[in-house]
């Protein structure tokens, strides 16, 4: 099978010849469709996130179909597709676990970073952390689905029921969220980079009434805001535009250190917190909801081989939506098994 490669941060992955992996006993074999670009692949890529494995098969937004299964994995019949996310292991013992806090777990693993993911023709996933796709949803329009969708979700459950929601970096993760947050009735206003007038145009088009640069004010004030864009200075600047008893979320892996600021702007009951990973409830319930509301993505393809590329589209803010690497056909994956 084709892979992408990373040997070590800072370089460019390297495009190989690898051979398909053999599902274990808990894991399936997934032929891989599509898998989205996330900003996290970044992080992993440019050294920020630091434990990884390498050398390392990026790709944690994975849509593929089943191949085979392992002894001890759920039956699925070949061509029944799933997806995969972020959070491909957690050890069921831990205190987090025991709590329904998988998401916390001490020992998790997690999919393109200490587990090879979807920059792949083919890849392995625990079967217990492979979520169904609802129809409908093309293997390009599903995969974001899986972390922007489901990382998003989770940051919006912990904005409380917040009817003036700020949304701070308009990317993959902001374009879904808008959906679902109009969907509930929610008035949203979109913050980017100072002067992206695509992006802010982009937000409006997908419902925002308001849509500016990150180091202004809204035109009112906030009940709640995540922020996506890694930048820690974005902290305070949203503290500053939510009410008091306002919620503040991080919705990412990674960020730069946030500044002093003063107690003032947290003063009143006002709430900083972040979201780490997902538990897979939030799949489920998730991609329950996403054909309700209904989501859809927009998205820019890339061929597996041009990975680097959609990396690079990522990192200069060149992507509207979501860039995802398209592999092969479903069609393909089930002939290719009754063969």
């Amino acid at each position: 099978m084709r892979a992408m490669v990373l040997h070590a941060p800072g370089e460019p992955l390297r495009l190989e010849e690898r051979p398909i992996p053999e599902p274990g006993p808990e894991q399936l074999l997934l032929k891989v469709h599509a898998c989205a670009v996330c900003r996290t692949d970044l992080h992993v890529t440019d050294g920020e996130l630091t434990r990884p494995k390498l050398p390392l098969v990026l790709g944690h937004e994975i849509i593929g179909t089943v191949v085979k299964a392992g002894e001890r994995a759920d039956i699925m019949a070949p061509g029944t597709r799933v997806g995969v996310p972020w959070l491909g292991w957690s050890d069921g013992t831990c205190r987090y676990c025991l709590k329904g806090r998988e998401n916390l777990c001490d020992n998790a693993r997690f999919t393109g970073y200490q587990l090879d993911g979807g920059y792949a023709d083919y890849t392995v996933a625990d079967h217990r952390f492979c979520f169904p796709i609802p129809p409908g949803y093309p293997p390009l329009q599903a995969a974001p689905l899986l972390c922007a969708g489901l990382i998003g979700y989770r940051c919006l459950r912990m904005a409380g029921d917040a009817g003036r929601l700020g949304l701070y970096g308009f990317g993959a993760a902001a374009h879904v969220l808008i959906q679902v947050a109009r969907y509930q009735g929610r008035r949203v206003f979109g913050f980017t980079r100072p002067g992206d007038v695509a992006a802010q145009d982009f937000a409006l088009r997908l419902g925002a009434e308001w849509a500016g640069d990150s180091d202004v004010l809204p035109p009112e004030p906030l009940d709640a805001a995540i922020i996506f864009a890694p930048v820690g200075s974005l902290v305070p600047a949203a503290l500053a535009a939510v009410v008091k008893g306002g919620t503040v979320v991080c919705g990412g892996i990674h960020m730069s250190d946030i500044p002093a600021f003063p107690y003032s702007l947290l003063w009143g009951e006002r709430t900083v917190r972040s979201v780490a990973n997902l538990t897979r409830q939030d799949g489920l319930d998730f991609l329950a909801l996403a054909p309700r509301v209904p989501v859809h993505t927009e998205v820019q393809p890339f061929p597996l081989e041009a990975a680097n590329e959609a990396l690079a589209a990522l990192r200069e803010g060149r992507v509207r939506g979501a860039a995802v690497l398209e592999l092969g056909s479903e069609g393909g994956a089930v002939h290719a098994q009754a063969r």
